[in-house]
């Protein structure tokens, strides 16, 4: 399934056990000698009665992530219309329920997914991300001041560079996140691989590129940790647009343009949660013989 381009394979767990989830994501998100992915998500039982249904993510190299917002979504759009969602409303053409939830256990908490649906297809799905953390020793220390190679150096909190100095902003949405500002989105491949593992971020981090555009929409390129390049990370369009209006650079609510499409993400006063909304789409289903 994929998310706005942000591929993973998805694995029921209550139906079949995946007992190295670390070398199957390896194995299977080869593009070339596996099935092709940015990484592997576990879809479970809770243990816990707080929530539905669990999930667990590994990166296309093993490590295993903390959340993903495309991926809980993509588990929305599984969970309803393999008919499996908790109290499932009445089925059939023309049926249209804006008011289906799924609460959905992640190791960075339980997140609500709000499913849109109509003529029993989930069209699109809103998850509540919670609280953005703007400051977490653990994750991002902002005063050091470590040569980049090529590119500059990171200070005080913001890349400076050989060509000036490029705003960025770190963000936690359940994982960690720092947001530049540049004209240069095209950096991506350069300075995120840099960036991910800078001393800077103590559990490596995730890197978003970002340019404000004339019609107000924020084009977003996103260097993920473990996976490199993706043509979307939910999580990321959602530090993006908080980044964005802590900098004065965007209102509350933004349209986040990725490499794989849009995504709709609004901070809302009356809680602080962030919510995002995007599509999910299943790609194909197969059988595979575990690592």
């Amino acid at each position: 399934m994929h998310g706005a381009g942000n591929d993973y394979i998805y694995v029921n767990t209550m139906l079949f056990d995946i007992p190295n989830p670390q070398t199957a994501a390896i194995a299977w998100s080869d593009r070339h000698k596996g099935i092709g992915s940015d990484g592997l998500v576990l879809i479970g039982a809770s243990p816990i009665p707080e929530a539905d249904y669990s999930m667990r993510i590994f990166n296309a190299d093993g490590s295993e992530a903390m959340m993903c917002g495309n991926a809980s979504r993509c588990i929305g759009k599984y969970l309803y219309e393999r008919g499996l969602t908790p109290n499932p409303s009445p089925r059939g053409e023309g049926s249209s329920h804006q008011g289906m939830q799924i609460k959905l256990l992640t190791k960075s908490g339980i997140k609500t997914l709000f499913l849109h649906i109509k003529d029993d297809i989930v069209e699109s799905v809103t998850v509540d991300m919670g609280k953005p953390v703007l400051e977490d020793e653990k994750l991002f220390n902002p005063n050091l001041s470590t040569p980049l190679p090529h590119r500059g150096r990171l200070r005080g909190g913001e890349l400076r560079s050989g060509r000036g100095q490029e705003v960025g902003r770190f963000v936690s949405m359940g994982n960690p996140h720092y947001v530049i500002f540049t004209d240069d989105v095209d950096q991506v491949g350069e300075t995120g691989r840099l960036l991910e593992h800078h001393p800077a971020f103590p559990q490596r981090c995730n890197i978003e590129f970002a340019k404000v555009e004339s019609d107000g929409t924020i084009r977003t390129r996103v260097w993920e940790r473990g996976s490199g390049i993706t043509q979307a990370c939910g999580t990321g369009a959602c530090a993006t647009a908080v980044a964005a209006a802590l900098t004065g650079k965007a209102g509350r609510k933004s349209q986040i343009v990725m490499d794989g499409g849009m995504l709709n993400i609004e901070w809302r006063e009356s809680d602080n949660h962030v919510y995002m909304t995007g599509p999910a789409e299943f790609v194909f289903d197969g059988e595979i013989y575990a690592p």
